[in-house]
């Protein structure tokens, strides 16, 4: 008994129970870190259902969703499981970790210019945008044609997917299916690069364009091809 009862007079909180009780402003961020009002959302907007609609289906009100999105109350896990069955999903969805937005600044500075691979006299030199980019769908380059010596014809290529190239500088020619087409400052071209093509300086002076190869695989164009852990050189002859 007599422990019993020093037990009893002993303090609410005891020094090692401060020391590890969370505090309430840690955890308010941590339930707004998971954004889930903005991942709730986004579900509805994906299947274009109102605020009105969604009340119907969770027994939840519109004001109340409202108030959900926009962070103003926190759902409890009954409420939250509601709304997750609406979307088939489960209540992990929300509190999994997003996937962090690709963002990368290249600066001038830090590009290198590369020439033409595999020739003596290279007819073109090249910058990658977006080297430090990984997985990417997509390769941007700045590229710089140079004049070339009369019969000399351009190495034509192909490669799974499509791109785009927009003249910054110069002329330029771009053979195309065996058809040649010669580009001025400010015009562009968008073409599948499954047929075969080549660029060639068309003009006295150096060109310079910007091209973007965009990898898919063949035949499939919702199949995304990973970019090569190294740059690859823009396509040209």
């Amino acid at each position: 008994m007599s422990d019993l009862v020093t037990v009893q007079n002993e303090p609410a909180h005891s020094e090692s129970t401060q020391m590890t009780q969370v505090d309430p402003e840690t955890a308010e961020r941590f339930i707004a870190e998971k954004n889930i009002g903005e991942r709730i959302k986004r579900l509805r907007l994906k299947k274009s259902m109102g605020l009105v609609e969604l009340g119907r289906h969770t027994g939840l009100s519109a004001s109340f969703l409202s108030q959900l999105e926009t962070g103003r109350v926190i759902p409890t896990l009954r409420n939250l499981a509601r709304i997750a069955m609406v979307f088939s999903k489960d209540l992990s969805y929300f509190f999994e970790s997003e996937p962090h937005s690709a963002f990368r600044i290249h600066r001038q500075k830090d590009r290198v210019r590369m020439p033409q691979t595999g020739v003596e006299n290279p007819s073109y030199f090249f910058e990658s945008l977006g080297y430090m980019i990984p997985d990417r769908a997509m390769d941007p380059y700045l590229a710089e044609f140079v004049p070339q010596e009369k019969g000399v014809e351009p190495r034509a290529h192909l490669h799974p997917g499509f791109e785009f190239l927009y003249v910054l500088h110069g002329e330029l020619a771009l053979h195309h299916a065996g058809v040649r087409h010669v580009l001025e400052a400010g015009d562009a071209a968008y073409f599948d690069s499954n047929t075969a093509h080549s660029y060639q300086c068309a003009g006295k002076r150096p060109a310079s364009a910007i091209i973007v190869t965009m990898h898919q695989a063949p035949q499939a164009a919702s199949a995304v091809v990973r970019a090569p852990a190294v740059p690859a050189k823009p396509a040209a002859g």
